[in-house]
């Protein structure tokens, strides 16, 4: 986890405390694992927090004792007894802290979960919460987007050294390949997510695996990426052309539309803006070119710890923008039989507009 400054663990668990104030509930019970590292520093893969008024218990198996003990000094350690599971602590857990309303994730925690957890704490009045950790995690704090900044920059930097070697009759899981190998050798912990490589026709599909075909001179080539660094994720895409295009009117048609509407999106961002908002402004642009039935996603989301996450910019989310959000913005025009074309950047959401974090060239000429 990227390091922290003093005291902001402690802040999260205050602003946790007076959300389960405003929401009538005693404590959270939280299981989602981004949410469990923002609230407690853990870096593990496996715990659960329960957060009251007063209290802060982590509770986690054999593996992780002496790790919940260094990482989480804010926390109490709950140690589940070998070969047992989490409701065999659970309620000595909510007798300790003397819950009557407890509050779960109900985007996270299974149906089988919650019957599983409420068996074990009957006296509970068990209560679906949603959003209220993912909602804090939207607006990150000065450390948060340094860590950001930093995957974005290796991400950026791991593109182009891939593109200086990328050639025709080269596979796309070779050119994906040399985008992983390049961040991991210079410092990524993992590629943030699978790495997309599509040429020509598979670049209609906007999450086409890359496979075992060969990259074409001239035919568009969608590249989506990202590097995890810090524990915090980048998001990248960029489409390229090994060459002059093979139909050049129609790619640079498609291409500066995308363009365009991109550009146009990252210019109108600034806090208040909803995210409605800022994805018509790219839809418009690109209906109004005659390719609105190819572009079929909303224009971005929120990137932290988790790839996708709050804010999304999108025809659905009419909440507004603040400072700290850091979101993508990634419009796309898909043909069937012929390709696609994205182009995506990072952005943070300033007091008095955006920053535009990605550096990465956008000329799509190799």
């Amino acid at each position: 986890m990227v390091e922290r400054p003093n005291g902001i663990i402690p802040s999260r668990l205050a602003e946790v405390r007076e959300l389960l104030r405003q929401n009538e509930v005693d404590a959270l019970l939280v299981s989602q694992p981004e949410n469990r590292g923002y609230l407690s520093g853990f870096t593990g893969s496996t715990g659960w927090l329960l957060i009251s008024a007063e209290r802060a218990l982590f509770a986690a198996d054999f593996r992780y004792y002496e790790q919940v003990e260094l990482e989480c000094p804010d926390f109490e350690l709950v140690k589940l007894p070998f070969g047992g599971g989490f409701t065999d602590v659970l309620a000595a857990m909510v007798q300790q802290t003397g819950v009557r309303r407890l509050g779960f994730e109900a985007d996270h925690a299974t149906f089988a979960n919650v019957q599983d957890w409420s068996k074990a704490a009957p006296d509970c009045e068990w209560m679906a919460s949603k959003g209220l950790v993912t909602g804090l995690r939207a607006v990150k704090d000065a450390s948060e987007i340094a860590a950001i900044r930093a995957a974005v920059k290796l991400g950026d930097e791991a593109l182009a050294a891939a593109l200086a070697q990328a050639r025709p009759g080269m596979t796309e899981l070779e050119l994906a390949w040399l985008i992983e190998s390049t961040m991991r050798t210079h410092g990524a912990e993992a590629a943030a997510f699978e790495i997309l490589v599509s040429c020509g026709p598979n670049g209609a599909r906007p999450h086409a695996r890359a496979g075992e075909t060969r990259l074409v001179a001239g035919e568009p080539i969608v590249i989506d990426m990202g590097a995890r660094l810090g524990h915090y994720n980048s998001d990248l895409t960029r489409t390229v052309c090994l060459g002059q295009p093979n139909n050049p009117d129609k790619f640079w048609t498609i291409y500066n539309t995308v363009l365009r509407a991109q550009l146009a999106a990252e210019a109108a961002l600034r806090p208040g803006i909803t995210g409605k908002a800022a994805d018509a402004v790219a839809r418009d642009l690109i209906g109004e070119a005659g390719f609105g039935d190819y572009f079929g996603h909303g224009l971005g989301h929120g990137v932290g710890l988790a790839v996708h996450e709050e804010p999304r910019l999108s025809r659905l989310n009419e909440s507004p923008l603040a400072p700290g959000n850091v979101v993508t913005v990634e419009p796309g025009i898909y043909l069937p039989g012929w390709g696609g074309v994205r182009i995506e950047d990072m952005a943070v959401i300033t007091e008095n507009g955006v920053e535009i974090l990605t550096t990465a060239p956008k000329e799509p000429i190799i």
